[in-house]
């Protein structure tokens, strides 16, 4: 009956709080994404099939660079390459679609329970005064003028990016590399300029 008690009264302890749930939060909806997604064969069949064209798109496009010969064959071999690789991407997305409904609704429902529990209160100190757009997003729900305080809401959202990327890349679950949308800003498509 101590241990409560002394763990609220550590000065850290709801801003641990939250970043323990953060990444409790991230270890379950990993699990579910592995149970039903990264497990399945056709997961497995569908990430090969996207790396095998990405890389033969990109051993086509070095080529194409060096050898100026057959330049329209190339191009639309190149095509159909391209062709597959968007399609791949495009059942890989609806694969992932049934396990972020679920998780979604797991997140949802982590940060109803969150924000009841913090409503209103300070979780951490930021150690710089914010810009406007973003202490608007580190003050939500708080009152009192003080813009180094944070949210609970801000500093799960912070938590969760940072620690579901970072979990995804140490289990191996990132996308595959010639993925649509791999990263944060994805290549745009030479052929529409």
């Amino acid at each position: 009956m101590a241990t409560p008690q002394l763990l609220a009264s550590f000065k850290y302890s709801d801003s641990l709080t939250v970043v323990g749930i953060s990444v409790c939060t991230a270890v379950i909806c990993e699990a579910i994404s592995w149970i039903l997604i990264y497990r399945t064969n056709s997961y497995k069949c569908l990430k090969s099939s996207i790396d095998k064209a990405s890389k033969k798109l990109e051993t086509m496009k070095t080529e194409t660079t060096k050898i100026t010969t057959n330049k329209k064959s190339k191009t639309k071999k190149m095509d159909r390459v391209e062709t597959s690789l968007k399609e791949s991407n495009r059942d890989l997305s609806l694969f992932k679609f049934k396990s972020g409904a679920v998780v979604a609704l797991v997140l949802f429902i982590v940060f109803g329970l969150l924000n009841s529990l913090f409503e209103g209160k300070v979780v951490a100190k930021l150690p710089f005064k914010p810009i406007g757009f973003v202490m608007k997003m580190s003050h939500r729900g708080l009152q009192g003028d003080d813009p180094t305080d944070c949210s609970m809401a801000f500093l799960y959202l912070l938590c969760s990016i940072s620690i579901r990327t970072n979990l995804q890349k140490f289990l191996g679950f990132s996308p595959p590399r010639g993925a649509a949308g791999a990263g944060l800003f994805p290549m745009p498509d030479p052929k529409t300029n």
